[in-house]
C-alpha cells in the first residue's frame, strides 16, 4: 500500500475509532476556546455535533466560523498516539440541512449506545441546536521521528 493510501486509512480509522473531537474556536478578538464534543461525520469531511447556542464555542462560531478540529485517542501510550488535525468552517445548521445532519448524528449516537435524535430535538428556540464543521484540510502526524511533524492528507 502506498504511503498516501496508508495516511488516508489512518485518518479514517482515527475518525471512526473515536467518539469525541476537540473543537477549537476563537471569539471576535481572537481569544481561543476549545471544547470536546461528541460527533458524527459525513464522508470524513463534515463533522456534526449538538450544542446549546449560548455556550462559548457556539457563540464563537456565530461570530467567527473558522475552527480547528483534532481527533485522537487519549488512551494511547505516550509516544505512540496519532491524531487527525483539520481546519474547517463551522456553522449552525438550519432549514433542510438539519434533516440530513440529524439523521447522520442519530445513526452514530444509536450505534454508540446513545439515543435517537430527530429534527424536533434541535429546532430553533430549543436548548440544543445542530452544528456542522466542514473540513477543508486534514493532517496527521508523520511517524518519522521529528517532533510534531504533520503531513497533509488528501481524502478522495
Amino acid at each position: 500500500m502506498m504511503a498516501a493510501d496508508l495516511a488516508v486509512r489512518a485518518v479514517k480509522d482515527i475518525v471512526e475509532g473515536n467518539l469525541y473531537l476537540v473543537l477549537a474556536t476563537a471569539d471576535a478578538t481572537g481569544r481561543p476556546w476549545s471544547s470536546p464534543v461528541y460527533f458524527a461525520h459525513i464522508g470524513f469531511t463534515e463533522f456534526l455535533w449538538v450544542s446549546n447556542p449560548d455556550v462559548t464555542h457556539s457563540r464563537n462560531i456565530a461570530g467567527r466560523p473558522e475552527v480547528g478540529i483534532v481527533i485522537f485517542d487519549s488512551r494511547a501510550e505516550i509516544g505512540t498516539g496519532q491524531g487527525v488535525y483539520m481546519s474547517a468552517v463551522g456553522e449552525l445548521l438550519e432549514g433542510d440541512d438539519v434533516r440530513e445532519g440529524i439523521d447522520a448524528y442519530s445513526r452514530r449516537s444509536v450505534a454508540h449506545g446513545g439515543r435517537e435524535w430527530t429534527s424536533d430535538d434541535v429546532r430553533p428556540g430549543g436548548d440544543l441546536r445542530l452544528y456542522r464543521a466542514v473540513a477543508d484540510s486534514h493532517w496527521i502526524l508523520a511517524k518519522d521521528g521529528q517532533p510534531d511533524h504533520r503531513i497533509p492528507v488528501t481524502l478522495a
